[in-house]
């Protein structure tokens, strides 16, 4: 496990967002999602002035695949689960 370093932990952005995906995870976990065979983005949107971060859970062997990703908003501040939207 790799240490990191100092300026890390004073990066609000670095620290939001592994919170952020810690919930997210746990949510994909929950749903079925095998997070570490999942092809993952993450995009940031402002939403009436809150944060809100959306991950994207999809399959890494996507060619002539379709649907069955899974996507979570989760609020930045208190990294609740906004919503959740699945692929079809």
């Amino acid at each position: 496990m790799a240490t990191l370093a100092a300026e890390v932990y004073q990066d609000d952005i670095a620290l939001s967002l592994a919170r952020v995906m810690a919930a997210a995870n746990k949510r994909a976990r929950e749903l079925g999602v095998d997070v570490p065979q999942s092809l993952i983005s993450v995009t940031q949107q402002s939403f009436d002035g809150d944060l809100i971060w959306r991950v994207s859970y999809g399959a890494k062997d996507y060619v002539g695949r379709r649907g069955g990703d899974v996507i979570i908003d989760i609020e930045a501040r208190d990294t609740s689960v906004k919503q959740v939207l699945r692929g079809q």
